[in-house]
């Protein structure tokens, strides 16, 4: 699990972007993934633990996919 911070992310659609040292370029993120209770949305510049995996094909342009995200305490 790494640290990483959201670039971009649109709650209509339920997916973004998000960026940490070991996913170069972004990771893929899906609302499904996000491990919390209640409505599952992120923000643009928010903390959150990612696991990724690189899948071996691109998802949606990006080599990496998220796994597990949870957002961090604020």
């Amino acid at each position: 699990m790494v640290t990483a911070t959201v670039r971009e992310w649109s709650a209509e659609d339920g997916w973004g972007v998000l960026d940490s040292p070991e996913t170069p370029g972004g990771c893929f993120a899906h609302f499904s993934d996000i491990r919390t209770t209640g409505f599952r949305t992120l923000s643009p510049g928010q903390q959150v633990d990612l696991t990724w995996e690189a899948p071996g094909f691109k998802q949606d342009g990006y080599d990496y996919r998220a796994v597990s995200v949870v957002p961090r305490a604020a």
